[in-house]
């Protein structure tokens, strides 16, 4: 099987079997004209704005920066490619290096890019996330309670938790990469 996906001198990638130049917005148009599940929003807006509510709230005083990396991360895990978009690009507009994003799914052999608070919060990030495959562990969570105050760690839990239910929204509803509710 030969692959007929190149990149252009430009650095774009190009089909040339048809020698057009890949499209992704044709692309995300075509997925969210196909999708078939429902919109949670329209179905279901009082929840769908406690949710939002409950994430506004969880954030309130953080960093944004590891705001966006446990958001990220999370989504990694849940293999939710709509929240991980969405929150790459917010963690890009607030002026996050490609560097962390890129490293952000294997942290632990980048640790040096990351503060040792971040660390903790990832480490959180990840046992609440994965909470079925062992809970949270005492170290993990002692770490976390190293590099928090009570009131911050409370948040950064709440964030985690709001995190996971948006991508269980997303993945549940079949939500396509790369368009963004919260702009339409």
């Amino acid at each position: 099987m030969t692959d007929t996906h190149t990149i252009s001198p430009s650095g774009s990638a190009a089909d040339s079997t048809f020698g057009s130049t890949f499209d992704p917005a044709a692309g995300i148009a075509a997925a969210e004209a196909a999708r078939t599940r429902l919109d949670f929003a329209k179905a279901a807006p009082e929840v769908y704005r406690a949710i939002i509510r409950f994430d506004t709230v969880a954030r309130a005083g953080l960093d944004p920066a590891l705001v966006e990396l446990i958001q990220i991360r999370a989504s990694h895990l849940n293999h939710c490619a709509y929240c991980l978009h969405m929150h790459t690009n917010d963690a890009r507009k607030a002026g996050e290096s490609e560097d962390r994003l890129h490293l952000v799914a294997v942290w632990r052999e980048a640790r040096h890019f990351f503060t040792p608070k971040e660390q903790a919060a990832l480490a959180l990030t990840e046992a609440v996330t994965l909470i079925a495959d062992g809970g949270v562990p005492d170290s993990v969570y002692a770490e976390a309670a190293a590099h928090f105050e009570e009131r911050e760690l409370a948040q950064v839990l709440s964030l985690i938790l709001t995190i996971n239910t948006w991508n269980r929204v997303a993945l549940a509803t079949a939500k396509v990469a790369g368009t963004d509710e919260r702009t339409g």
